[in-house]
């Protein structure tokens, strides 16, 4: 995922630099431990599987992803 960090970052820079209205999705590699990061990075489009899947309460780890991405309306999970 850092790479993937540095990817979107670099895609959000070119994507206001040219006045170009779209999302950036990141699908695959997500969990508590790197959604806010991407956020920060300008991915507003989360797909969340493995790391829900693989979590012993689905519900919780929901909703601590949907915390650290409440504050973006224009976020999507």
């Amino acid at each position: 995922i850092p790479e993937t960090i540095d990817k979107v970052k670099k895609i959000k820079e070119y994507i206001e630099s040219n006045y170009i209205d779209i999302d950036i999705e990141v699908d695959g590699g997500v969990n508590l431990e790197n959604v806010e990061k991407l956020k920060e990075a300008g991915a507003n489009i989360i797909v969340v599987g493995t790391a829900i899947i693989n979590s012993k309460d689905y519900n919780k780890t929901i909703e601590e992803i949907k915390s650290f991405v409440s504050s973006s309306e224009a976020f999507n999970i």
